[in-house]
């Protein structure tokens, strides 16, 4: 169970007061090699494909028929709302010749293979072979799509996972942060010459903010000020803004958290959930290479807020701040090709990431 509002801004209060954070016990160094290891990146990927993992915010499929597909750990995954309301996912794979049989997203009552238009329904079966009788006895049941052996809807998150999961990763401690109402305003793509883990550490702790965001975030907040939570392999990270100080003259009843804060959610092993003032981010990496990361972003509206407060909100905050987490991870990736370390030092202030990279080792060890 997550802190409460209430709870969260009290332990905010007192760190302001003793200018302090929340710390952890360990300090945790993580060979370089890690990093650059084409083994290691390997055996990444295969785990990326035993765990579900968040493929989209449930806003990207809001109707029947609407459906994404997307790279996902090296291969072509297509998710759908089906007619009965239901998410399924399928790797994106004609069974006839093997193309894919949907790009991009978009809304459909069927999916037609474009090179010999072999038809599916949305829940993937093979409905129309043209000339059928050129494929004498052929099962249409053993040639629909074929799913993956996860698709999953939960706190508004689609989690697929491509095989046998390994374990339930992020899912199986999953508390309720998107709904159905949260209207998608915007997705966007692109890639870095960065190792993805690298990326993913950049929103993991507070301890850079007046370092690396002085003129960015820092005007606005506290540096290495932080509440952090962790739940399962996840965590949650609050970042406070100096306008929480309004709180102290309101009732404790009356406090909340919106607003006040930027709520970033690490939902083990790819991605974050940012919870701005009036519209949320989730960030999915996705690993290309040791040196090579792919951002999936989906821009969603806040609970209560007009869809075009949203968009505004989005505009004003813009992606300063994310575009300065990419210089250094970009940075730090170029600096692994140097004899400096031999490790990647994370002290008591960065408890997130020691504890991701706890749990990633944890897992990479079971397979």
């Amino acid at each position: 169970m997550l802190l409460s509002d209430t709870e969260v801004i009290d332990r905010i209060f007192d760190h302001i007061d003793a200018k302090s954070t929340d710390q952890g016990s360990n300090v945790w160094r993580e060979p370089v090699d890690h990093y650059q290891s084409q083994e290691r990146f390997d055996k990444e990927i295969r785990l990326l494909r035993r765990l579900p993992v968040p493929f989209c915010p449930s806003g990207a499929l809001p109707k029947r028929g609407s459906y994404l597909t997307r790279m996902a750990a090296g291969r072509s995954i297509l998710a759908v709302r089906g007619a009965d309301g239901m998410v399924r996912a399928f790797f994106n794979v004609c069974r006839h010749r093997g193309m894919a049989v949907a790009d991009g997203e978009g809304c459909t009552k069927s999916f037609v293979c474009p090179y010999h238009a072999w038809t599916y329904s949305l829940d993937g079966t093979l409905k129309h072979i043209p000339g059928h009788e050129g494929f004498p006895g052929i099962n249409k049941e053993e040639h629909s799509l074929k799913p993956v052996v996860q698709a999953k809807e939960q706190g508004g998150i689609v989690f697929v996972a491509q095989e046998e999961p390994v374990s339930q990763g992020a899912l199986g401690h999953m508390p309720n942060l998107l709904s159905s109402e949260q209207r998608l305003f915007d997705k966007s793509e692109f890639t870095d010459p960065a190792n993805w883990k690298l990326v993913g550490e950049t929103s993991m702790e507070g301890y850079h903010i007046k370092a690396l965001h002085k003129e960015s975030f820092y005007p606005y907040g506290y540096n290495n000020l932080n509440v952090i939570e962790t739940f399962g392999p996840n965590a949650r990270v609050v970042f406070p803004f100096r306008r929480i100080e309004k709180l102290r003259a309101k009732a404790r009843h009356r406090w909340r958290l919106d607003g006040m804060v930027t709520d970033v959610y690490q939902l083990f092993p790819n991605a974050h959930l940012t919870v701005l003032s009036s519209h949320s981010l989730l960030i999915i990496l996705e690993p290309v290479s040791p040196v090579r990361t792919r951002y999936e972003i989906f821009r969603i509206g806040n609970r209560g807020v007009p869809i075009e407060d949203s968009v505004k909100d989005a505009s004003f905050v813009k992606d300063t701040g994310l575009q300065e987490d990419r210089n250094a991870a970009i940075s730090m990736t170029q600096g692994l090709n140097s004899p400096a370390n031999n490790f990647m030092t994370f002290g008591q202030y960065e408890e997130g990431a020691i504890h991701f990279h706890r749990h990633l080792d944890n897992l990479l060890n079971k397979l």
